[in-house]
């Protein structure tokens, strides 16, 4: 795993008051540039100055110095000035680890930002890395509590992003580790026992219905079975197997909780009908959506709550920060405009580019792959799912 060197141009700076004394052995030398004293900001001279007149009094293991570290770190950040930022966030998480232990708390802050310029920088893979081990210091220093489930809940989120960024061998793992995570939450939040109509379950909820969305539709890769004949399967992927085998009743079971929060029924017939179309069930999805737009049209503007929901095919899954597609745009602002219609179950067909522009043809065709591959929920008219010609989509891909 390549890691990005850790510039301490920056310590060498702000150590210069105590005669250059011999730095710490977390940190490496590089040669990123360092602004000259009268060239730092207002902000960035005060917490150069609060650290020198703390190292003074106290030395450079301090325990005042972890503020005004994090204060120089993130302002650093906030000038894009990240790998000086990861060197400053992490002589702060050296410092606490040696003052308070191992798996403090007063880190967390000092990880997330590290964790933020790493992301900035691009080094996904010591984002990683580093993820993991916030995660062992938020588990081993928080209590049960609203703290603990939003750190599980950005555990979960940031194992779905790995998982779109391809870190690592196997794609399955990271939906097992999303999975269990959001169900740590939601078990973190049933423990403080405020029953299974609580809004704090929502969310927790919500991840796990992804989740079952990006298990039930997973692509296997040839590296997920790079295991001898005579080899038992690694256990990860047993437990990946299991759920996918569940994955169905999970979703439903996940639905009725969400309803039960929220119990609207046109919205949960709904997901129910988005869910067994993206499993296969077209007649468990067709009945669904007939309940659903009988719902509707009892409701006060039911003609707009119809159009907004059955009027015109929608991809899926319809879930917030699942889409499949990128958002489309006004055309006269796009790089790509595609034309394809959805067929009566919810399928692309007759898909082709617009226009005779070979520009960005790459980018093109990947986005046609993606959307050739799209499950629709289809428009839906009088209890019957209709075909839906000359769809124009146009989107910017750049």
């Amino acid at each position: 795993m390549s890691r990005t060197s850790i510039s301490t141009h920056l310590l060498f700076i702000l150590l210069a008051v105590l005669a250059l004394r011999s730095l710490p052995l977390w940190a490496e030398e590089t040669s990123t540039y360092e602004p000259a004293p009268n060239a730092r900001s207002q902000e960035e001279q005060a917490y150069v100055s609060a650290i020198a007149a703390i190292e003074s009094d106290g030395g450079a293991y301090a325990t005042q110095l972890s503020e005004p570290l994090l204060g120089l770190a993130l302002e650093l950040q906030s000038q894009g000035r990240h790998k000086q930022a990861i060197a400053v966030f992490r002589r702060g998480i050296h410092l606490t680890r040696v003052n308070e232990g191992l798996y403090c708390a007063q880190q967390i802050p000092l990880l997330q930002g590290e964790i933020a310029s790493n992301l900035a920088i691009q080094d996904y893979a010591m984002a990683d890395e580093r993820q993991n081990y916030l995660y062992r210091v938020q588990t081993r220093s928080m209590e049960a509590g609203d703290a603990l489930t939003a750190a599980l809940m950005q555990q979960a989120q940031w194992q779905y992003t790995a998982y779109q960024l391809g870190l690592g061998a196997h794609g399955y793992l990271r939906l097992v580790n999303m999975t269990e995570l959001y169900t740590q939450a939601l078990r973190n939040v049933a423990a403080e026992d405020e029953g299974e109509t609580s809004i704090k379950l929502l969310a927790p909820l919500q991840g796990l219905l992804s989740a079952q969305y990006l298990i039930a539709g997973y692509a296997w890769q040839e590296s997920d079975r790079a295991f001898n004949e005579d080899e038992r399967p690694p256990k990860a992927l047993l437990q990946f197997n299991t759920y996918r085998a569940q994955s169905y009743r999970q979703g439903i079971n996940i639905i009725e909780a969400i309803a039960r929060i929220q119990p609207n029924v046109a919205q949960t017939q709904t997901m129910l009908g988005d869910w067994s179309l993206w499993n296969g069930r077209t007649k468990d999805a067709w009945h669904a959506y007939r309940r659903a737009e009988t719902e509707l049209a009892g409701k006060d503007n039911a003609q707009v709550h119809r159009q907004k929901t059955f009027a015109q095919p929608v991809a899926l899954p319809d879930i917030v920060g699942l889409a499949p597609l990128p958002p489309s745009i006004d055309p006269e602002e796009a790089d790509v405009l595609i034309e394809f219609t959805v067929d009566k179950k919810g399928r692309v067909q007759d898909l082709q580019r617009l226009g005779d522009n070979d520009e960005y043809s790459k980018q093109a065709k990947q986005l046609m792959k993606q959307v050739r591959k799209t499950i629709f929920r289809p428009r839906f008219v009088d209890g019957q799912p209709l075909e839906t010609e000359k769809i124009v989509k146009a989107f910017n891909v750049q």
